[in-house]
């Protein structure tokens, strides 16, 4: 099975890694894809700009620049670009190994595979336990209201159904977009964490698995700069949207329950500074993070009494290729070419 795969690259404020990043992938030995780029970087260094424009000129890749940087936007932009029948999003700073695209296009010879979430050998993870090998995810990693610390994608071994993909190697369907109206939510601020996971919390609603491959893997660079979010994750604008996405994804997805659970975890690993977070305990330092968590809070209360008048697909409503109507934020139930 050959479907023809999208392969959709999002960059801002990237150079030399995405040449590398672009170089590897155009390397894939699968008959049939297309490369996307949406570039909102607002000037590269010449050498990056000549490479992007020489892909451009031998048919290589789509170059698509955008004067605004939201990378659930550039997901959606580049959708309603694509011919695909597969969609596979990645980072502008991996590297692919061969096989990468085969990987991902034979789980969808099974039809109720709506999305696959491949394997990401995250340099600074594998350092740290290089030797752990996951077989099967607890059943901690199915439940929304505590999945995001029991989800292992790194160490992760065995094929099996997850509830959610990585952001930097995932790949879906077209007809959940076409078909099913779920894209991308461009509400999700700065770094857009969490915005995967809430795209793949509602794909649940299709009736569609999302399927964890180990052979679909890639190795993420990690980048400290670019990459669609603030330079400095020490900055006050990152720690906000760090805690309005965790609490607009819960707000929108989960139950009442589920969503408490999930802040209470979030309370504890990432203002407590508790395992697996390990921040800091300084009494300083904690009061800090609880102020952000505060605002971060508040903040994704007043954009959802906001999506009462406004679906917040700002990037979306500019596109001339968008539909007429806004595109639909779709609501969980409250229950659980080469």
């Amino acid at each position: 099975m050959h479907p023809l795969i999208s392969v959709i690259v999002p960059t801002y404020g990237r150079e030399a890694v995405l040449r590398d990043t672009l170089a590897n992938v155009i390397q894939q030995d699968y008959p049939h894809y297309e490369v996307l780029v949406v570039d909102q970087t607002q000037q590269h260094q010449p050498q990056t700009q000549a490479y992007l424009d020489e892909l451009v000129a031998n048919g290589k890749i789509r170059l698509f620049q955008v004067p605004w940087a939201s990378l659930p936007g550039a997901r959606n932009y580049a959708v309603r670009r694509a011919r695909g029948e597969v969609l596979l999003f990645i980072d502008d700073d991996v590297l692919l190994p061969p096989g990468y695209l085969i990987a991902h296009a034979q789980n969808y010879s099974q039809p109720h595979i709506g999305a696959v979430a491949g394997r990401v050998f995250d340099r600074m993870k594998l350092s740290d336990e290089p030797e752990l090998a996951i077989e099967d995810l607890p059943p901690q990693a199915m439940d929304p209201g505590i999945a995001w610390y029991y989800i292992d994608l790194v160490h992760t071994v065995k094929p099996q159904r997850v509830l959610t993909a990585r952001g930097c190697n995932m790949s879906f369907r077209r007809e959940i977009f076409d078909q099913h109206g779920v894209w991308f939510d461009e509400r999700f601020r700065g770094s857009a964490v969490r915005e995967e996971s809430d795209f793949c919390l509602r794909i649940r609603q299709t009736g569609l698995q999302i399927w964890y491959d180990p052979a679909a893997h890639l190795v993420h660079l990690g980048e400290e700069t670019g990459g669609c979010h603030d330079i400095s994750t020490r900055s006050l604008r990152y720690q906000v949207t760090f805690y309005h996405n965790h609490f607009l994804m819960g707000l929108k997805n989960l139950t009442v329950m589920q969503a408490l659970r999930l802040y209470a975890r979030l309370f504890d690993c990432h203002v407590l500074g508790r395992p697996p977070c390990h921040k800091s305990g300084s009494p300083i330092k904690v009061l800090t993070r609880g102020v952000f968590y505060t605002i971060g809070f508040l903040s994704a209360m007043g954009t959802l009494v906001k999506s009462l008048w406004d679906d917040g697909q700002l990037y979306s409503r500019c596109d001339p290729l968008a539909p007429a109507a806004p595109l639909p934020i779709v609501k969980s139930p409250r229950s659980a070419t080469h």
